[in-house]
C-alpha cells in the first residue's frame, strides 16, 4: 500500500492510538509496523484473532503483556556459551513471570468446546517456572545477590562481616585510647579500606598508612597499622564473592542455556498477543465490529463512522459502492460532509485489511483492494511551484497510470482550482475513463455537470451530504441515489440577502440549469416524504408485534385459567359423589342391622332421599358449570380421547364421532356406553416423557403445551450457556407443536451470544438449517431456523 494513501487518510494516528494501547515495547513496535495486506487469508486470520481477544477481553476482562522484554540479544548470547548478567537474567524472569500470569488468565473460567484461534498460542506458552525460581531465589535486585545463592558464597560473606567486626573493635579501641589527637571520635572510609580521622599536627603519633586530607588540610584520614592486616583480608574476600557471584550467574545462565527455544517461542507469543489484544482494546474504544472480507470488489459499511471524530459528534453513514455502480459522485454544499465521506470510505477500507476491526454496523462488507489512491484535501506546493490544480492534476496522472480493477481511487474536488467549465469536463473524461476499466472510484465535486454524467450513465451513481436549509447547517448524512442541491440561494436569502439580488441571479442562470435544480428538490421532497413513510410503517409494525405478543401471552392466560376452573370443577363433582357413595354404603348398612324395622327404616330412606336431592342438586350444578366452562364441539372431539362424562362422574375413551343428533360412544372400563356430546369435557392425563417424545398413558402423543409454543425465543441478557438450555427445552416444544421455522432473538451485541447459539444449533437435531435474518426480520440480531 502507498504511503502517500495512508498519511492522506491518517492511517497514521490510527496506528498510534493502536500503538498507545500495547502493553510491551516490543508490542507497541509490531503495532508501528502494521500496514493493510492484500491476501484475504491473511486478512481474514488476523480479524479472527481480533474478534477472539474481544470476546476474551469481554468475557474475562483484560490482560497485560508489560513485562514482555526484548531478550532476543540475551538468547543469542545463551546460545553461544556466555554468561548473562544480573539485569539481562532479571529480564526473562520477568517475561516469563508474565508468561505465567497470561497463560493462567487464559485457563480462567475456560470452556473446553470453546476453543478460538487464540488458544494455541495460549497452549504454547511454558513460563519455566523452576527456573524463575532459581533466578528469583539467587537474586533479589539489580544490585543484591542472595547469601544463599551458594554455599561459597554464605561462607566467604560471614567471613566479611567476621573481618569487618574485628576491624571495628580494633578502630574503636584506637579511638579510645587517642582521641586527643582526633578530628571525630568516629570510623570513617576511603577507597573501600576503614581510618580515622587524625588532627594534622598529630599525624605522626598515630602510625599507619595515609589515604586521604581534607580541603582544608587540617585532617589526615589514617588507616592504623593493625588494621592494615584486616582491611587487606576483607579486599581479598571481596575478590572471592565477585569471583563467586560470576560463578552464580554462569550457572543460572547455563540453567536458561538449554530453553532458549523455549524462551523464544514465549517471548514471540507474547509480543504477538501484545499485538492482537491492543487490536481488540482498539476494537472496544471505538465501539467496532468485525467486517465481512470480500473479493468481489464490493464495499457495503453500514453505519460507518470516522473513528477520529468524537463519538458523540459523529454521524453514522451508509456507504455502498461496488454493486450496482462502480462510480459514486458525492455532491452538495461546502462544509457539509463530503470529505468526511470520503476519507471514512477510505480509512474503513486500509483498518479493515490491515486486520482491525471498523466503526460500523455489524456485517458490514470490504472487499480486498491491493491499492487506494486518495487525492484529498489543498496540494498546493510553494516549493515546487505548483498550483493546487497542478499539484491535483499530478496525483490524478499517476493515479490513472498505476490503478487497475483491484484499486480503490478517491477523489475530493476533482477538477477544482481551474476554470469550471474546463474543470468540469475534464473530471467527467477521467471519471468516465476509470468507469470504462471497471476501478472502484468515489468523487465528490461541485460541478452539475457530474450530476448530469452519473445520472445518464449506467454504473454511476450521484449521492448527497443533507443539509438543513432552515437551520443552515449540514446533517452530515450521506443520501446514495439523490445528487446534491447547492443551496446556494436559499442560504443566502436566509442569511439576509434581499429578494431583487437573489430574482436577479436566478434570471442569469440557463432555463435548463434552473429545470435541473427544480428536478434535484423534486427528488429530495420525494425521498423526505419516502422516509417519513418508512418510519411510520416501522412503528407500525412494531405496534403490531407487540400487541400480537400481547394477545398470545392472554391467550396462554386464558387457557390456563381455563384448565385450572374445569380441574376445581372436576374435583370438587368427584368430592360430592363420594360422599354420595359413602352415605348410601352406609345406609345400607344400617339396613343389614335394622331390618326388622319397619317404621326406622321408612324414616332413614326418607333422610336418605333428602340427602340424595341435595347431592344430585351440588352435582347437576357443577355438571352445568363444566359444560360451560369445558362445553366440547364435534371438531374437539376425535377417537381415543380422554373425557369424562359428566353425568356418571366416570373417565374414559371415545369410540365414535358424534352423530348428526350428538350422540358418540364411549369406552368406560369394560363397559361402552352411549352418551351425549354435552355431557363430555375434556380431561387433563398425566404425561409419559421420553427423549424426543410426550405420550400420555392411553399411548396418544399430548399436544395441549405444543399448542401454546411460540414462533419465537428472546435470548436478550443471557449468557451463553443460559441461552444454549432454554433454547434447548424451546426447539423440543416447537418441533412437537410441528413448526417449520422459528425466530431466534439473540441481539448483535459482541457476537459472542449469536456465536453460541449457532454453534448449539449446530448441533441440534431438531434443526435443518438457519441463517441471519434479514432486513425488516431483525437483520443480524435476529437467526432463522428452519425445523426438521
Amino acid at each position: 500500500m502507498n504511503e502517500k494513501a495512508l498519511h492522506t487518510l491518517e492511517f497514521d494516528k490510527i496506528i498510534g492510538q493502536l500503538a498507545a494501547l500495547a502493553s510491551s515495547q516490543p508490542g507497541k513496535e509490531l503495532c508501528r509496523a502494521l500496514v493493510p495486506l492484500d491476501s484475504p487469508a491473511e486478512i481474514n486470520r488476523m480479524q479472527d484473532e481480533t474478534a477472539a481477544a474481544v470476546e476474551r477481553i469481554l468475557k474475562k476482562g483484560s490482560v497485560s503483556f508489560g513485562s514482555t522484554y526484548d531478550v532476543r540479544a540475551s538468547l543469542r548470547r545463551l546460545e553461544i556459551g556466555s554468561a548473562l548478567g544480573i539485569h539481562e537474567l532479571l529480564e526473562i524472569a520477568k517475561l516469563l513471570e508474565n508468561t505465567a500470569v497470561v497463560r493462567a488468565w487464559a485457563k480462567r473460567d475456560r470452556d473446553e468446546d470453546a476453543e478460538d484461534i487464540l488458544t494455541p498460542m495460549f497452549q504454547a506458552l511454558d513460563p519455566l517456572a523452576s527456573e524463575v525460581a532459581e533466578i528469583r531465589r539467587c537474586i533479589l535486585s539489580e544490585d543484591e545477590i542472595a547469601d544463599d545463592a551458594s554455599s561459597a558464597l554464605r561462607s566467604i560473606r560471614r567471613s566479611i562481616r567476621a573481618a569487618g567486626d574485628r576491624i571495628h573493635t580494633e578502630l574503636t579501641r584506637i579511638i579510645a585510647s587517642q582521641s586527643s589527637y582526633l578530628q571525630d571520635a568516629l570510623i570513617t572510609t576511603r577507597d573501600g579500606r576503614y581510618c580515622v580521622p587524625v588532627k594534622n599536627e598529630f599525624r605522626s603519633q598515630v602510625s599507619g598508612i595515609i589515604h586521604d586530607t581534607s580541603r582544608a588540610g587540617s585532617t589526615v584520614y589514617i588507616e592504623p597499622a593493625s588494621v592494615v592486616r584486616l582491611n587487606n583480608e576483607i579486599r581479598e574476600l571481596e575478590a572471592k564473592e565477585a569471583q563467586e557471584i560470576q560463578v552464580i550467574l554462569a550457572r543460572l545462565s547455563e540453567g536458561l542455556a538449554g530453553k532458549t527455544g523455549l524462551i523464544r517461542t514465549d517471548y514471540d507469543m507474547m509480543t504477538a498477543l501484545d499485538f492482537i489484544f491492543a487490536r481488540a482494546r482498539l476494537a472496544l474504544d471505538q465501539n467496532a465490529t468485525r467486517p465481512l472480507i470480500a473479493v468481489d470488489g464490493v464495499i457495503d459499511i453500514r453505519r460507518a463512522r470516522h473513528p477520529l471524530i468524537p463519538k458523540k459528534k459523529a454521524v453514522p453513514i451508509d456507504i455502498r459502492l461496488g454493486e450496482d455502480f462502480d462510480l459514486l459522485v458525492v455532491t452538495g454544499p461546502n462544509t457539509g460532509g463530503k470529505t468526511v465521506s470520503l476519507k471514512t470510505t477510505g480509512l474503513l477500507t486500509l483498518m479493515a485489511l490491515a486486520g482491525l476491526h471498523i466503526p460500523a454496523a455489524d456485517r458490514s462488507r470490504i472487499s480486498v483492494f491491493r491499492e487506494v489512491y486518495a487525492d484529498i484535501g489543498d496540494e498546493q506546493s510553494i516549493e515546487q511551484s505548483l498550483s493546487t490544480f497542478s499539484s491535483h492534476m499530478t496525483n490524478v496522472v499517476s493515479f490513472l497510470k498505476q490503478a487497475d480493477e483491484d484499486s480503490l481511487v478517491l477523489f475530493d474536488e476533482l477538477g477544482a482550482g481551474t476554470d469550471p467549465t474546463e474543470g468540469a469536463a475534464l473530471a467527467i473524461s477521467i471519471l468516465d475513463f476509470l468507469h470504462q476499466r471497471g476501478i472502484r472510484t468515489m468523487a465528490t465535486t461541485h460541478y452539475s455537470e457530474i450530476k448530469i454524467y452519473a445520472l445518464r450513465t449506467p454504473g454511476v451513481e450521484n449521492a448527497c451530504c443533507e443539509f438543513d436549509v432552515e437551520t443552515l447547517s449540514p446533517t452530515y448524512r450521506l443520501l446514495i441515489g439523490v445528487p446534491g442541491k447547492s443551496n446556494a440561494f436559499a442560504i443566502s436569502k436566509k442569511l439576509g440577502l434581499g429578494d431583487d439580488i437573489i430574482r436577479h441571479a436566478r434570471s442569469l442562470l440557463s432555463e435548463a440549469d434552473v429545470s435541473f435544480e427544480d428536478v434535484i428538490s423534486g427528488l429530495e421532497k420525494q425521498r423526505t416524504e419516502l422516509e417519513q413513510e418508512k418510519a411510520g410503517v416501522e412503528r407500525t409494525r412494531e405496534e403490531l408485534e407487540t400487541l400480537r405478543k400481547s394477545l398470545a401471552k392472554k391467550e396462554q392466560e386464558l387457557t390456563s385459567r381455563k384448565r385450572n376452573m374445569l380441574s376445581d370443577s372436576s374435583e370438587e363433582a368427584r368430592r360430592i359423589l363420594k360422599e354420595a357413595k359413602d352415605y348410601a354404603d352406609k345406609t345400607i348398612s344400617w339396613y343389614q342391622k335394622h331390618g326388622g324395622n319397619t317404621r326406622e327404616m321408612e324414616q332413614e330412606r326418607t333422610r336418605l332421599r333428602n340427602r340424595m336431592d341435595e347431592l344430585g342438586r351440588n352435582v347437576k350444578q357443577i355438571s352445568s358449570a363444566s359444560r360451560e366452562k369445558g362445553r366440547m364441539t364435534a371438531s374437539d372431539i376425535h377417537v381415543g380421547d380422554r373425557v369424562k362424562v359428566i353425568s356418571l362422574g366416570l373417565t374414559g375413551t371415545v369410540s365414535t364421532l358424534p352423530d348428526g343428533k350428538g350422540f358418540l360412544f364411549v369406552t368406560l372400563g369394560i363397559m361402552r356406553t352411549k352418551v351425549r356430546l354435552d355431557d363430555l369435557i375434556p380431561v387433563e392425563e398425566e404425561e409419559i416423557t421420553a427423549p424426543g417424545l410426550k405420550r400420555t398413558s392411553s399411548g396418544r402423543i399430548s399436544m395441549a403445551k405444543s399448542m401454546a409454543v411460540s414462533p419465537e425465543i428472546n435470548l436478550l441478557g443471557k449468557t451463553v450457556d443460559e441461552a444454549c438450555a432454554e433454547l434447548d427445552k424451546y426447539l423440543d416444544d416447537a418441533a412437537i407443536a410441528h413448526l417449520e421455522q422459528v425466530r431466534i432473538v439473540h441481539g448483535k451485541g459482541t457476537g459472542a451470544l449469536r456465536k453460541g447459539v449457532h454453534q448449539f444449533l449446530k448441533r441440534n437435531r431438531h434443526v435443518a438449517s438457519f441463517r441471519l435474518g434479514e432486513y425488516g426480520e431483525g437483520d443480524a440480531g435476529v437467526t432463522i431456523a428452519k425445523l426438521r
